[in-house]
């Protein structure tokens, strides 16, 4: 054999022991990856599963449970058509929503989406009136009634009993549950024997203090 001719290559125990080190350690590492990855991808999936049917189930605190009249609540100084609000109510802690559209016509919700509490949006350019519009699971509320029109949330948006002033200014006075009229969450929070309450027979819904309009 010549000296020129290619020598074969020498094989070197320590550097094949390193690679198959190298390699198992490669190996573990990615099995423990994947095994991570799917541990948190079930941990999140649980806690979405248990925080849906704590929802659905009214384990979870929902607008408008309190039996009690909550505070009254100054919204805004003024709501022009076409334009949403943002507010808390009936607690620090409870989000809502305020909606004057283009007729005037003004409307209060809880701004928790009925699916998985998510936050609900004006969507003002949808449709003639807008949309109330959960952007997690693409929910969507009639702007008008508050009731689904589309997506997965279970039942419509609790009502936020809205009061506006002769000059203008806008107060929460109330909550009502989903699935409930405004009349019947003010009777239940303030008592049958109301004015405007079956227990009342008859009248203007109470609550109304002189020289406001309020608009449903």
């Amino acid at each position: 054999m010549s000296v020129t001719d290619p020598q074969p290559p020498t094989s070197d125990p320590g550097a094949d022991a390193a690679k198959e080190a190298l390699h198992d350690r490669i190996a573990a590492d990615s099995l423990t990856t994947r095994r991570d990855y799917l541990r948190i991808v079930a941990t999140v999936s649980g806690g979405l599963a248990v925080g849906g049917v704590a929802v659905a189930s009214g384990i979870l605190h929902r607008h408008g449970d309190a039996e009690g009249a909550p505070e009254v609540r100054k919204v805004a100084d003024r709501i022009e058509p076409g334009e949403s609000l943002a507010f808390r109510y009936p607690g620090d802690e409870d989000r809502a929503i305020a909606v004057r559209m283009e007729d005037g016509t003004l409307a209060g919700y809880s701004a928790v989406c009925t699916h998985l509490a998510c936050a609900v949006l004006w969507r003002r350019e949808r449709g003639s009136e807008g949309e109330l519009y959960c952007p997690c699971h693409e929910g969507v509320f009639d702007a008008r009634t508050g009731e689904v029109t589309a997506g997965p949330p279970p039942r419509g948006l609790p009502k936020v009993l809205l009061v506006e002033q002769v000059d203008g200014s806008v107060w929460a006075v109330g909550t009502a549950r989903s699935g409930e009229s405004a009349v019947e969450g003010f009777c239940r929070q303030n008592g049958e024997d109301r004015p405007g309450c079956p227990g009342f027979g008859g009248g203007a819904p109470a609550g109304k203090p002189p020289e406001r309009s309020e608009r449903t």
